[in-house]
């Protein structure tokens, strides 16, 4: 049996969160994830369009280069992720946004 991962396991990430809350403290909220199966990541999620997760970014000094785009959704949502090394964590930013609905084409008779 493997030995228990204790919350001292978890200092890694938990020490970024903390910077990120004082340097950060007045940008939007994210999701946050810290979880024993990957010990020295912490995970930042927007779900509430892609500003935030712009926000974030650019507060990161993250270049809009490093940032991966794709669909899920059939296509319905957009997801920009990226990641950098953050007080010794690797730090993840996932945003969710709505995939704008096609402009009408014509008029309708």
């Amino acid at each position: 049996m493997s030995e228990r991962l204790t919350l001292d396991g978890l200092s890694v990430p938990l020490r970024a969160l903390r910077l990120l809350a004082v340097d950060f403290g007045h940008l939007p909220a994210p999701e946050i994830d810290v979880s024993t199966i990957y010990p020295d990541r912490l995970v930042l999620r927007f779900h509430g369009g892609l500003a935030d997760f712009e926000t974030w970014r650019n507060a990161l000094g993250i270049a809009p280069d490093d940032v991966v785009y794709r669909e899920q959704s059939d296509g319905r949502t957009r997801v920009l992720k990226t990641s950098i090394d953050y007080a010794g964590a690797v730090l993840e930013l996932t945003g969710y946004g709505d995939v704008p609905a096609p402009a009408p084409v014509g008029r309708a008779a």
